[in-house]
C-alpha cells in the first residue's frame, strides 16, 4: 500500500510556468491523459466521438456530447500549434472529416435527436481553429477546414428567427427537440463568433454584418444586461420564447463570456482597432474577472462560478473553463492592449490547474477545482480539457496571432459551402450502421501505427 502510495505521489504533475520545455511536457502529459478515453480512432469505433456520443446525457458522469469532442479537436489544434507535436493530427483530421456531415456542415444525421445551434458551433469554431494554425489539410476531395466553417454559416443563416423576440437564434435547430423554445446565449454568441472570425479571416464584409446584427440583437435582449451600480455585463444562459423573451435564467457560465470576449476581439482586429469593440472588449473583459476570477481564491485563477464549489458540475460545465482558457489567449494577441491584465491570470490559472493534477489511478488525473491544491475527486475529459487548455496558453506568442489570408492562411474558401444543404439531414440519410462503423475501421488502419508511436513517443 505504501509503494502504491508513494507511487501516485510522484506521479503528480509538477508544472514550471517560467519553462517553455517543463510546460510542453506537462502539456503532453495531459494531453495523452485526456485521450485514452477517445477510442474513435479504434478498429470499429465512430471517428469523433466520446463515450456516449451518439446518446449523451451530460449529467451521467463518463458520457460525453458530441459537441464536447468537437471542442476537444479544437484543444488538440491549439495544442499542435503551442508546442509542434503533431501526435495526434491525424486523428485530428480524421474525426473532424468524419463528423462533418453529409453536407459538410457539421450536421451528421446520427446527431438530429439534440443538434443545437451552438453543438454545430463547436465543431466550426475546431475548423477555424485549423484555419488560423495553417492546421494541415485533409487533402484529396476532403473539404477545406474554412469551406467547413462557411458551411455551418451558411446553414445557420436561414435559423435566424425574427418572428419570435425580435431575432436571434434557438437553441436547437430542429423544432421536435427539446429546447427549441429556448434563445440561449451559447447559440447566439456561437453563431456572432463564427461570423467574427469569418470576417477576420477573409476580409469578407458580409460576415462582419452579420455579426454586428447578432450582436446589436444581443445586446438589447435579455440575454445580455448590464448592472448600473456596478458596471459588469451580465451574460444569462438563455431566455424563452413562450413568454416572449420577457425575462431570462440567471446563470453565467465561463464559457459565454469566452465566447462573445473572442467574437468581440476578432471584430476589433477586422475593424483595424475601432473604439465601439474595444469598448466591448473592456466591458466583457471587466466583467469576466470579476465574476470567475474572484478575490477570495486570490483575484488570479480562474473558477466556475455556478457550480465549482460545490462539486455538481456536470460533464458539459465541467469543460467550460478550457474555452475561455483559450479565448482569454487570442484575445491578448488580438486586442494587445489587455495582455497586461490577461496574462497573469493565465500563469496563474496554470500553475492552478497543475496543482490539482495528481488524482486518480495514475496520480496525475486533475481534477476542477484550480484553486485548491487538493485534489477534487473528479476526472475526466472536461477537466483535461480545461488544464491542458489553461496550461498550453502560458506558451501564448505573438508569432500566433491567428492568421488570415492576408496574413498567411492557405485554407482555401468556399462562399457558398452549404447553402444548398437540406435543413433537416434525416429525410435523406440514415443513422451510422454497422458498415458504416466497418468503413471507419478501415479507415483508421492507416494511422493506427502513428498514433501509437506518438503515444509512445509521449510516454518516453
Amino acid at each position: 500500500m505504501l509503494v502504491l502510495l508513494f507511487a501516485a505521489l510522484t506521479a503528480a504533475i509538477q508544472l514550471n510556468v517560467q519553462s517553455d520545455s517543463d510546460v510542453k511536457s506537462v502539456a503532453s502529459t495531459i494531453a495523452y491523459d485526456m485521450m485514452t478515453v477517445y477510442t474513435g480512432n479504434q478498429s470499429g469505433q465512430v471517428p469523433g466521438l466520446l463515450p456516449g456520443g451518439l446518446n449523451c446525457n451530460p449529467n451521467n458522469i463518463g458520457t460525453y456530447c458530441w459537441w464536447e469532442a468537437g471542442a476537444m479537436f479544437g484543444a488538440l489544434i491549439n495544442y499542435w500549434q503551442y508546442t509542434g507535436d503533431s501526435s495526434y493530427n491525424d486523428v485530428v483530421s480524421q474525426a473532424l472529416q468524419w463528423q462533418k456531415g453529409a453536407d459538410s456542415n457539421f450536421n451528421p444525421a446520427n446527431q438530429s435527436r439534440s443538434m443545437g445551434v451552438d453543438d454545430q458551433g463547436f465543431w466550426a469554431f475546431s475548423a477555424m481553429d485549423a484555419v488560423e494554425a495553417n492546421f494541415p489539410e485533409a487533402g484529396g476531395n476532403a473539404p477545406s477546414w474554412l469551406s467547413l466553417a462557411q458551411a455551418v454559416y451558411n446553414f445557420q443563416l436561414d435559423l435566424w428567427d425574427p418572428d419570435t423576440c425580435g431575432g436571434g437564434f434557438r437553441w436547437q435547430v430542429f423544432a421536435v427537440n427539446a429546447g427549441y423554445n429556448l434563445k440561449n446565449a451559447v447559440s447566439n454568441g456561437g453563431n456572432f463568433q463564427l461570423a467574427a472570425r469569418l470576417a477576420y479571416v477573409t476580409g469578407n464584409s458580409s460576415y462582419a454584418d452579420w455579426a454586428n446584427k447578432v450582436y446589436d440583437w444581443m445586446a438589447q435582449s435579455k440575454l445580455m444586461q448590464v448592472d448600473d451600480a456596478t458596471g459588469i455585463l451580465y451574460i444569462w444562459d438563455n431566455t424563452d420564447t413562450n413568454n416572449n423573451c420577457i425575462d431570462q435564467t440567471n446563470y453565467v457560465w465561463t464559457y459565454n463570456y469566452g465566447i462573445m470576449l473572442a467574437g468581440a476581439a476578432y471584430m476589433y482586429a477586422y475593424t483595424n482597432g475601432e473604439q465601439v469593440w474595444l469598448d466591448r472588449v473592456n466591458l466583457i473583459l471587466k466583467s469576466t474577472f470579476s465574476l470567475f476570477f474572484p478575490a477570495k481564491y486570490g483575484g488570479n485563477v480562474l473558477y466556475e462560478l455556478q457550480c465549482e464549489e460545490a462539486l455538481n458540475c456536470n460533464e458539459d460545465q465541467k469543460s467550460f473553463k478550457a474555452y475561455l482558457s483559450r479565448w482569454l489567449a487570442v484575445t491578448a494577441l488580438l486586442v494587445p492592449s489587455t495582455a497586461a491584465e490577461i496574462n497573469p491570470k493565465l500563469l496563474a490559472s496554470a500553475q492552478g490547474a497543475a496543482g490539482q493534477c495528481d488524482g486518480g489511478s495514475t496520480g496525475r488525473a486533475c481534477g476542477l477545482q484550480w484553486w485548491s491544491t487538493t485534489w477534487d475527486g473528479t476526472t475526466g475529459v472536461g477537466q483535461q480539457m480545461a488544464a491542458l487548455s489553461a496550461i498550453g496558453a502560458t506558451l501564448n506568442r505573438q508569432d500566433l496571432v491567428p492568421l488570415t489570408t492576408n496574413t498567411g492562411a492557405t485554407s482555401k474558401s468556399d462562399p457558398n459551402a452549404g447553402s444548398t444543404a437540406a435543413k433537416d439531414p434525416t429525410t435523406e440519410h440514415s443513422p451510422i450502421t454497422t458498415g458504416d462503423k466497418a468503413g471507419a475501421a478501415i479507415f483508421t488502419i492507416a494511422i493506427v501505427i502513428l498514433a501509437i508511436g506518438g503515444a509512445i513517443w509521449i510516454v518516453l
